[in-house]
């Protein structure tokens, strides 16, 4: 799951705070029932950090294929674990997926989103190796666990997951019914989540629900958190050139000299790569790009200025390594930019020889791996067949398109159940959280707020880790931040908004 994480300053009151460390719900019983489950959270902390720490260790990574079935099995063994009453494998024409109910008798129903795999990983980039999960201080946020999958997603679905091994030890009913789905491709952007969720018996539990979320834990230094109103969708694809595809320049490398009276196609997949942005580096210039771009609101305007306002744009610099936005523009300009404006990124090229020296060789081969990140009301489909359309039109039609997955963008009103409840968690812990428009990144949430489900979806989660898709991934699990919550907190955290859901209006 790729995310910016913009750390904001709550736009409202936090009066109704709890003791540290704790929240306190709507009622007198429910705050009751949470005291003995917190209890519970913590003496089951030593096994919750465990649990984190073998799901690190089996790892399950699509884009290479790699241990996938182990990895969803193992997954179903947790949230069977957790007291799921029904755990099913979700087969797909791809990687599986997994549906799940959790019926507690209750009035209303919450749908989670899981993911399962993880990204790649080069160990020499580490610290220390990616799936060994160790504990570490962490200067700054304590103690912490490093492994592929810490933060992007494991730690903080393992959290949810101790959340209802505490409701269990404390012999409490949880306050609603749980429906899970999880899926396998959620970093190769879910080319088949689709077809788990629009499954029969999986569409109609979760037309039951009142909401699906994400767990995560991104609460900052000060200990802010944003909540996310929508998020772009991506579509990632390869461009490959080459000179047999082409029918000029050669089948396979050559000598450099031949250059002379042969065609490259390294030249020709560059050429049409500086089509797709104008000069400026960075405007998507593929025709018909923008036809069906929507601007931004006034009110969504307001929430980035209120962002802008609360949020420290030094920090943020420093946390990218970059010394300036865009166009060098002023901070809420940038952030504007940021939720309204699509893009087109080069992740990687790769053609011909890089080693010590040179080979003098004319490569017939050249691959680019690009994403971009859709804004509303742009789709994927609608982005996929522009792509293919502009390059034919400018001559480049023998290069091949592989688009390998991809979505639409999700929105969902600030005056969701699923929005409301997260407000209230956040503020009962102290934890100021503004409204934000659009996560510059993306998950897969179309799926489920689109028809046929056309339910609100979003993240939430206290806590706090960083490092997806990048070396030495952590996931904090004992805070020395008294402002940021560690794992027992980020537990404590779901157990709260279950019960906020129960009785939100």
């Amino acid at each position: 799951m790729t995310m910016f994480d913009r750390r904001t300053l709550l736009a409202g009151s936090a009066a109704a705070l709890a003791l540290p460390g704790a929240a306190r719900s709507a009622t007198a019983p429910a705050a009751a029932a949470q005291k003995t489950i917190r209890a519970a959270i913590d003496r089951q902390l030593p096994e919750n950090i465990a649990r984190i720490q073998a799901w690190i260790r089996s790892p399950g990574i699509a884009a290479e294929n790699y241990r996938m079935e182990e990895a969803c099995a193992f997954t179903m063994d947790l949230i069977r674990d957790a007291g799921f009453q029904m755990v099913k494998r979700m087969p797909t024409t791809g990687q599986p997926g997994i549906f799940a109910t959790l019926d507690a008798g209750a009035k209303r129903t919450v749908g989670i989103y899981f993911m399962y795999d993880v990204k790649q990983v080069n160990p020499a980039e580490w610290t220390s190796p990616p799936f060994e999960a160790r504990i570490i201080d962490k200067p700054g946020w304590g103690k912490a666990i490093v492994g592929r999958g810490a933060i992007n997603q494991k730690g903080p679905e393992a959290a949810f997951l101790a959340a209802l091994h505490a409701f269990r030890a404390a012999g409490q009913k949880l306050p609603v019914n749980l429906v899970l789905v999880a899926e396998g491709e959620e970093e190769i952007a879910s080319p088949h989540f689709h077809e788990i969720v629009q499954a029969p018996e999986v569409l109609a539990a979760l037309k039951k629900c009142d909401g699906i979320v994400i767990p995560t834990a991104w609460q900052s230094p000060n200990g802010s958190t944003t909540i996310n109103l929508g998020s772009k969708g991506p579509i990632e694809f390869q461009l490959i050139a080459s000179g047999e595809r082409w029918g000029k320049g050669p089948k396979g490398d050559i000598h450099s000299s031949q250059h002379a009276h042969v065609d490259s196609p390294v030249w020709h997949l560059v050429q049409a790569l500086n089509t797709l942005v104008k000069d400026d580096g960075f405007t998507p210039a593929i025709d018909g790009w923008f036809d069906n771009v929507r601007g931004l609101t006034a009110r969504e305007k307001e929430l980035i200025a209120m962002t802008a306002a609360s949020q420290n744009e030094a920090q943020a610099k420093a946390a990218m390594g970059v010394k300036m936005w865009i166009n060098n523009e002023p901070w809420q300009q940038s952030l504007e930019r940021l939720a309204s404006q699509p893009t087109v990124n080069i992740q990687g090229l790769v053609a011909g020889y890089m080693g010590p020296g040179g080979k003098t060789v004319l490569p017939g081969r050249a691959e680019a791996k690009l994403e971009c990140r859709l804004v509303p009301n742009q789709t994927f489909r609608e982005a996929e067949a522009k792509l293919k359309a502009h390059l034919a039109k400018r001559g480049f039609g023998d290069i091949e398109v592989v688009v390998s997955g991809g979505y639409d963008p999700t929105e969902t009103a600030e005056d969701a159940r699923v929005v409301r409840a997260q407000q209230a968690v956040y503020a009962r812990f102290g934890a100021a959280a503004t409204l934000y428009p659009r996560n510059a990144g993306s998950w897969p949430g179309s799926v489920f707020t689109q028809p046929p489900v056309s339910l609100p979806a979003g993240q939430f989660g206290l806590g706090h880790g960083s490092g997806a898709h990048a070396p030495d991934e952590y996931f904090v699990i004992e805070s020395s931040n008294p402002a940021v919550q560690g794992l027992a907190g980020c537990t404590a955290g779901f157990v709260d908004f279950l019960y906020e859901m129960a009785v939100a209006r």
